[in-house]
């Protein structure tokens, strides 16, 4: 009888955990293509995204993989239906091909997110 009367606890336990609210984010696009630019030119770009979820979403942390990238996130919580920006400004006046990752924190149920930038920086006047 008791082991009858844990195993229901423990079933009606686990079904309350799967009913607690999340946020869920969903990005427009998890890579942005620079494609080919100039030295010097404007590097912000913005990854936009939406919390799907029930619960809000908050952004604790958004990191780049080299110190030439630089992201900024949003600092308040998006609510459940609501979208965001975290915006990326690369520094352009490094010639060369654009291979970064944005790692992106936050409390929704996949909880790190990697973003992707690519592109190349060309000289003025290359071709």
């Amino acid at each position: 009888m008791k082991k009858t009367v844990l195993m229901l606890f423990v079933g009606l336990l686990s079904l309350g955990m799967y009913a607690q609210e999340t946020a869920k984010i969903e990005f427009k696009s998890e890579t942005i293509d620079y494609g080919e630019i100039e030295r010097g030119s404007d590097g912000v770009r913005v990854f936009e995204f939406t919390n799907t979820g029930d619960a809000p979403l908050v952004i604790s942390n958004v990191r780049s993989s080299c110190g030439c990238t630089i992201p900024k996130k949003p600092e308040e919580p998006i609510m459940p239906g609501k979208t965001g920006k975290i915006e990326v400004k690369y520094d352009t006046n490094r010639v060369g091909p654009i291979r970064k990752a944005i790692t992106v924190t936050s409390n929704a149920d996949t909880p790190t997110k990697v973003l992707k930038i690519k592109g190349t920086v060309k000289s003025p006047g290359a071709k």
